[in-house]
C-alpha cells in the first residue's frame, strides 16, 4: 500500500482517457473531493463515472462535468446538478440509470467477484430494456451485471498505514461498495493513524492500494437546515 504525499501523486500516474471511475459519496457527503480535483487538474477526458449522483454545480463531480471530462455516467439520481440534467436532456451525456439499491449491489458484486445477479427491481420498466430476465419460483427477475471500475476513489474519516478505513456516520454511504469495486482503489482520509482498531475497520486494507492524508478540507452542504435546533441538542 502506497502512502502518497498529495492527491496528485496518488492518482496522476494511473489516469488515462476513457477510464471507468467508481466514486464514493452521496451528493457532497463523503465525497473524495481532493481526488476529484486531482482528476480535473489532470485533464483526462472521455471518463465513465459510476456514482450515486454527480454532486452539485461547481462542486464535487460537477467539476468534471463543467470541464468536459465525462462522456458517460452510471447513476441513480440527477436532481441536484442542473448541468448534469441539461447535458442529459440535450443528449450531450450518455446516462445509464440504475435503481439505487441495484447500483450499490452492482458495485458490491464487482468487488466480490460475482459477474451478475438477479433482482426484481426494474422488471417491466425502461430499466429492463435489453437485459436478460429469468423466472424463479414463478416470479420474473432481471439480470444486472456487476461493475468493476478501472479506478475507485473514496473518502474516509480515518485510515492507517495499512490502508484500513473507517467512515463517519452518513459519509459511509457508497464508499465501502465503491472501494471494493476498483481494480485500483485510492482513499483520501481526514485522519491518518498508526492503526485503526480492528473492531472499527469498515473497509479492510486489502482493498486499498493507495492512501493520501487530506486534513482540514472544507465540507460543503447541499441543503442547509433552517429549522432552529432544540435547546440542548448536539450540534
Amino acid at each position: 500500500m502506497m502512502l502518497a504525499t498529495s492527491p496528485g501523486e496518488a492518482i496522476d500516474d494511473l489516469l488515462r482517457d476513457h477510464m471507468t471511475l467508481a466514486v464514493g459519496g452521496f451528493g457532497l457527503c463523503g465525497i473524495p473531493s481532493a481526488l476529484i480535483e486531482a482528476v480535473r487538474d489532470s485533464g483526462v477526458t472521455g471518463l465513465t463515472i459510476v456514482s450515486n449522483n454527480m454532486g452539485v454545480d461547481g462542486k464535487g463531480l460537477g467539476l468534471l462535468l463543467e470541464n468536459g471530462q465525462v462522456s458517460k455516467v452510471i447513476a441513480s439520481y440527477v436532481g441536484e446538478n442542473r448541468l448534469f440534467a441539461r447535458q442529459y436532456l440535450d443528449g450531450e451525456l450518455d446516462v445509464e440509470f440504475a435503481p439505487q439499491g441495484t447500483l450499490a449491489e452492482r458495485l458490491r458484486a464487482g468487488g466480490a467477484g460475482i459477474p451478475a445477479f438477479y433482482t426484481r427491481t426494474g422488471v417491466g420498466t425502461v430499466v429492463a430494456e435489453g437485459k436478460p430476465t429469468a423466472e424463479f419460483d414463478g416470479v420474473t427477475y432481471l439480470q444486472e451485471r456487476a461493475i468493476v471500475a478501472d479506478l475507485a476513489l473514496v473518502h474516509a474519516h480515518t485510515g492507517d498505514r495499512f490502508g484500513n478505513l473507517r467512515y463517519r456516520l452518513a459519509a459511509r454511504n457508497f464508499n465501502p461498495a465503491a472501494a471494493t469495486s476498483g481494480r485500483v482503489t485510492i482513499a483520501e482520509v481526514e485522519h491518518l493513524v498508526d492503526a485503526v482498531d480492528p473492531e472499527l475497520v469498515q473497509t479492510p486494507g486489502v482493498y486499498v492500494h493507495r492512501l493520501v492524508h487530506v486534513p482540514d478540507r472544507p465540507k460543503h452542504i447541499e441543503q442547509h437546515t433552517t429549522r432552529p435546533r432544540p435547546e440542548g441538542a448536539p450540534a
